[in-house]
């Protein structure tokens, strides 16, 4: 074994010995301040809806400058889904058109896939009162909500999604 190969298996034993010693560092608590920044869930009930609010006004600004380039000109899609439309295709018979309004059952989870995802690349670049706005804007254009409706963490959970009720509730306790 040449000089060089002895010295460099001399030195990965010493330097390897020492960070056996240390015990991993696995299970140590991880506190309330730590998980907050991921734990941005919004539920159907509204439970973790931010302070905040917006109109589809002032959510039409907001859309045209940082969503329109993706989901086209009021929401009709291109180059990505469309977010407007489809009522009534989701029938027997005829070819379902899943958007926003057709197809989603809770305005709190626009809010929440907004807030964790959009705008594509820039995620969670959005204020609360963007997302609020922006959600009115999308919720204005399928019908749903007047231009001037305030939605905050208090009206949001209360809009009634024409899909509410197409969905089989899935327990996920089985109590």
């Amino acid at each position: 074994m040449s000089m060089l190969k002895c010295l460099a298996v001399c030195a990965a034993i010493c330097v390897s010995v020492p960070a056996l010693a240390q015990a991993p560092q696995f299970g140590h608590p991880i506190t309330p301040a730590d998980i907050a920044p991921w734990d941005i869930s919004i539920g159907p009930d509204g439970a973790g809806l931010p302070p905040g609010s917006g109109t589809a006004a002032r959510g039409e600004v907001v859309y045209v400058a940082k969503c329109q380039a993706c989901h086209g000109e009021k929401g009709v899609g291109a180059p990505n889904d469309a977010l407007v439309g489809g009522m009534g295709s989701l029938a027997a018979g005829k070819s379902p058109v899943k958007t926003v309004g057709s197809y989603w059952p809770y305005a709190t989870t626009l809010f929440d896939y907004i807030r964790r995802a959009m705008p594509f690349p820039e995620t969670k670049s959005l204020t609360n009162d963007e997302i609020y706005a922006v959600s009115a804007y999308i919720l204005n254009l399928n019908g749903i909500v007047g231009t001037d409706e305030v939605l905050d963490a208090q009206s949001l959970p209360k809009v009634k999604m024409p899909n509410r009720d197409g969905f089989i509730p899935f327990p996920r306790d089985p109590k």
